[in-house]
């Protein structure tokens, strides 16, 4: 079979959709070699990312050639076609909630993932063009694709309720998180991690985007409460929002608690969690939460939030907070710091859980939508 992919999100993202995508991409062709897969993307993006697919025989990445170079956005959305009838396209998947345009007239059959519809749940976290131009491609997307993926119930209940797009047409696939995470790093590793970042021997981890959705100053105000005074480091990238987190921490005088990493290579996060002593998520909303699954991956406690799918992530092993409630956080902090037994079986659950997660069950169930198309 030949399928193609929409990669721009491959060859472009370093984290979320692009770690879906690429995590999607090696799966199959790892499980299902039989099969070739195109990658097509508006242009080669970063050497870095294209290299985090794997060097199978059976990946052929494509570029619009011509002037459709200087139109890469019409490419993606309509001039694609051609290349994908030219490559004798079979079912074309749509990893990050667009598809392009015409796919049904040409026979081609379509499967699109839809992430979440966080902007329409949250609009305030959302320009108005921006939310406008999502759920017209978002809901185009449902509509015409002949399979849609939701990466979880959450996702399609929403996708039922504010599309109305018919349950029969929506499939639940998980997304998995990168092996990496699984492979234990040696101590060797987690100490000269622990030397270039300056990490300290116990501290609490929180990874995604520095933005408001993601509720870090819930951490921040529960440290105020915590009976254990372990630091936290803070990975991702920052938005305006860091300028609020900061002055709380300016006027509580909790600077010296809290270590933020902007620039993290994704090679060095395995060992980065490996080192924590327990992983907190507090976001208000989320599709879905792949930084709970490589916590779990990595062995480390987790503490999330209720509110949306966290926990389908994290499973029954972990702990959930109210996103608005600082002293419960508080208190479950105190909890897992100080019971070893807890966090250990907190631990051992999560691994069990896993492997609902495993990348052979997860490859089997998107072939298996492929095969039926």
């Amino acid at each position: 079979m030949k399928i193609g992919f929409d990669a721009k999100r491959i060859t472009h993202n370093s984290t979320g959709l692009g770690n879906y995508s690429r995590f999607v991409v090696n799966i199959l062709s790892t499980f299902y070699p039989e099969n070739s897969y195109y990658l097509y993307s508006p242009s080669k993006g970063k050497e870095r990312l294209r290299g985090q697919i794997k060097a199978h025989s059976n990946i052929f990445f494509r570029y619009p050639l011509g002037i459709a170079k200087t139109l890469k956005s019409l490419w993606r959305s309509y001039g694609i076609i051609s290349d994908l009838q030219k490559d004798r396209i079979e079912v074309f998947h749509g990893l990050s909630n667009e598809l392009p345009f015409h796919l049904k007239k040409k026979n081609i059959k379509s499967v699109v993932t839809i992430h979440d519809l966080i902007f329409i749940r949250y609009p305030e976290f959302y320009k108005p063009i921006d939310r406008h131009i999502y759920t017209y491609k978002f809901k185009k997307a449902c509509q015409n694709a002949d399979v849609v993926i939701a990466i979880s119930e959450m996702t399609k209940q929403d996708i039922i309720r504010f599309f109305k797009i018919p349950e029969k047409k929506i499939k639940v696939i998980y997304q998995g998180c990168d092996p990496s995470f699984s492979r234990k790093v040696t101590l060797q590793e987690k100490q000269s991690l622990k030397e270039k970042y300056h990490l300290p021997d116990k501290f609490i981890l929180n990874v995604g985007s520095i933005e408001s959705r993601k509720n870090l100053l819930l951490i921040i105000k529960a440290l105020k409460y915590a009976d254990y005074p372990v630091p936290l480091v803070v990975i991702g990238k920052p938005t305006p929002y860091i300028k609020q987190v900061e002055q709380y921490l300016q006027k509580n005088s909790l600077q010296s608690q809290v270590i933020f990493l902007h620039h993290v290579p994704f090679t060095d996060l395995p060992g980065i969690y490996q080192n924590a002593s327990l992983f907190i998520y507090p976001s208000f909303f989320e599709g879905f939460g792949i930084p709970i699954l490589e916590a779990l991956a990595s062995e480390v406690p987790v503490i999330a939030a209720t509110g949306s799918c966290l926990e389908e992530a994290g499973g029954p092993g972990s702990i959930y907070i109210n996103p608005r409630d600082e002293k419960q956080l508080a208190e479950k902090i105190n909890e897992v710091l100080s019971n070893p037994e807890l966090s250990q079986k907190m631990i051992e659950t999560g691994k069990d859980y896993m492997q609902n997660f495993s990348a052979k069950t997860l490859s089997d169930q998107l072939m298996e939508v492929y095969m039926n198309l």
